[in-house]
């Protein structure tokens, strides 16, 4: 970790003891601060010191640096707004820890005494609780229940020992509802005491956010209990999200937690996999069974595992607006609809109108359209073979024969084998067998036309470009 990646407090007297009583010497002299320089996915770290573990891969993250002070690994979290950088074109104004949202990846090994610093650089009070950790009941971060809250400017300090191997999570509980709405959220990773248990060659996490963030604007609705517009993995929406790198028959585990309003069902292309892990531990293999697709719902976590095969796969949200971007929820269907005499009258008075959406919406995917300034189209993102059409939480598993290990590089595309890719065919083809018609289709209503119900079609180009 370079110089230029640190940001050093100067806390002398902003340092008060929190959920527990520790000795002065304990909190006289904080940990540094670490800042992530980027919102790419960072290479796993080596350990510094303590015992070892196989580092995760925070997709489109970081893990925090630690320090050992008298057999205690010592971190340091601030708490403070961020800006982070959803996709290329569209930045956030969110709440995070050390300069980013979610925050860095804290990792530890079973067994280790952690102590973590808390410093609040936020405009209102703030604590934190480690979701899923067995730990005692002073330190469980609950504002009010268990500890007084952090001030502004106060810094206070968790002790507790990593009694679990597992994957769990750290937020607040602490104005809860608008600080997680603002971002505020990060993993915990505690390895085995036995490197060689639970081993994969490919361990990689990520927890899934919400936010309601309106057209040109970058601050989100923190009072939305529903129609969210972007949904993300890490704070990031494909096509800003990292692929998932991976060899030809690595054993691979992606670590998925859930901190929005809903579930989410998410989909692997190409594998069956298991789930091994959830926030309340392993699953032993006696209890497993295949999947290709599993459920995380609000507050879990879910490990998944599989072996690798080698192509380009996505992996997503199988509830298809959460694969969207910037998604306007009064939208009317237009399909069948004929606007070309609206369309010649807007036209007139909005130059840059375009009748969409009579057709389907595919050709949202491939056109430009002007958007208000730091706003994302709804489907974007070019693969090999024209526009993905997708959004939101959606990334692509790569495999390749020759990904060296440790090497995380995105290897670009896929180069399908002869006669293993669909193609176009135009050669005699069989008669169709078709279901019984429809009775009475032709009594079924005609498409509207679009200026009889209001003028609402008027708008199309607008709303649907947002």
């Amino acid at each position: 970790m370079t110089s230029s990646r640190r940001h050093f407090l100067r806390a002398a007297g902003a340092t008060a003891v929190g959920a527990a009583a520790v000795s002065r010497a304990a909190v006289a002299a904080v940990p540094e601060a670490t800042e992530a320089p980027s919102a790419a996915t960072q290479p796993p770290p080596l350990p510094p010191s303590g015992r070892p573990f196989n580092p995760v891969v925070t997709l489109n993250g970081w893990s925090l640096p630690w320090r050992m002070k008298n057999n205690v690994k010592e971190f340091h979290l601030v708490a403070e707004p961020v800006v982070r950088e959803l996709a290329p074109g569209m930045k956030a104004r969110l709440w995070g820890y050390n300069g980013t949202s979610p925050g860095p990846t804290i990792e530890a090994v079973e067994g280790d005494r952690v102590r973590i610093f808390v410093t609040n650089r936020l405009p209102e009070p703030t604590s934190t609780h480690w979701h899923g950790l067995i730990i005692p009941s002073g330190m469980d971060g609950v504002t009010g229940l268990t500890q007084p809250a952090i001030a502004p400017g106060k810094t206070y300090v968790y002790e507790f020992v990593m009694n679990h191997s597992g994957t769990y999570m750290y937020h607040p509980h602490a104005d809860e509802m608008l600080q997680m709405a603002m971002g505020m959220m990060g993993l915990i990773i505690v390895h085995p005491k036995d490197p060689r248990q639970h081993r994969v060659d490919r361990d990689f996490a990520f927890l899934l956010a919400a936010y309601d963030i309106q057209p040109g604007a970058a601050t989100p609705s923190v009072n939305t209990m529903l129609d969210f517009n972007l949904w993300t993995w890490n704070s990031r929406v494909f096509p800003g999200i990292d692929p998932l790198v991976a060899r030809t028959g690595d054993r691979v585990r992606i670590r998925v937690g859930n901190l929005t309003m809903t579930n989410h069902p998410m989909h692997l292309h190409g594998h069956r996999f298991e789930v091994t892990g959830t926030d309340g531990g392993w699953v032993p293999p006696s209890a497993r069974w295949p999947e290709v697709t599993t459920d995380v719902a609000v507050g879990q976590m879910r490990a998944l595992e599989f072996n690798a095969v080698a192509g380009d796969w996505s992996l997503h949200c199988h509830k298809s607006h959460h694969t969207m971007n910037a998604m306007g929820h009064d939208v009317p269907t237009m399909i069948g609809v004929d606007q070309r005499a609206a369309t010649e009258k807007i036209i007139r008075l909005l130059p840059d109108y375009m009748q969409m959406g009579d057709k389907g919406m595919h050709e949202m995917s491939e056109m430009e359209m002007p958007l208000p300034d730091n706003t994302l189209p709804m489907m974007t993102g070019q693969g090999p073979f024209g526009a993905i059409g997708m959004g939101g939480m959606f990334s692509v598993l790569k495999v390749r024969d020759d990904q060296k290990p440790g090497d995380y590089r995105d290897p670009g595309w896929f180069k399908h084998a002869a006669g293993t890719q669909a193609r176009e065919y135009t050669g005699e083809l069989p008669v169709p067998v078709r279901g019984a018609a429809p009775q009475a289709e032709a009594n079924l209503p005609e498409a509207r036309k679009p200026m009889e119900h209001g003028g609402h079609e008027g708008h199309m180009g607008h709303d649907m470009g947002h």
